[in-house]
């Protein structure tokens, strides 16, 4: 078998591995996952409970990919050790391989601008010093719809 035929298989392999937890969205299940292989992020926009978090958990799961949903605070933070007298920098979930941004159109300023730098740039820069975010790096953004109300 060739690489190309040896790829296609995996490719079909993940695609029926994810359906198996995914049902009746096959389009969405290969859109999603050749959104991650581009090395691309994705936002969906559905309403509520129609398998958006199930899809972001479904290929982690599948790809390997540790996996974190983000709160309010994505970057992290450094805490005071005062044994050791000195800061320590304790990473946030944006830097994990598989992001999951819930109703990314209701976060804060802040959180969507932090996220915006760590797609484009693969990046986050927290307290003045930039730090690299693990390779491969994808979000998973979702939303409702504009006119549906909080849930």
């Amino acid at each position: 078998m060739n690489q190309l035929s040896q790829r296609h298989a995996s490719f079909n392999e993940v695609i029926a591995a994810l359906s198996t937890v995914v049902r009746g969205k096959p389009r969405e299940v290969r859109l999603a996952l050749c959104c991650l292989l581009c090395r691309g992020h994705l936002l969906i926009e559905d309403l509520p409970g129609l398998g958006k978090t199930t899809l972001a958990q479904a290929l982690a799961r599948v790809t390997g990919l540790d996996m974190q949903r983000l709160p309010a605070d994505v970057l992290g933070v450094s805490v005071f050790d005062p044994g050791q007298g000195r800061f320590h920098f304790h990473p946030g979930p944006v830097f994990h391989g598989l992001v999951l941004a819930d109703e990314v159109n209701r976060a804060t300023p802040k959180t969507q601008s932090a996220l915006l730098e760590a797609m484009e740039e693969g990046q986050v820069t927290v307290e003045g010093e930039t730090r690299a975010l693990p390779d491969p790096f994808f979000v998973i953004a979702t939303q409702n719809p504009q006119e549906q109300a909080g849930t």
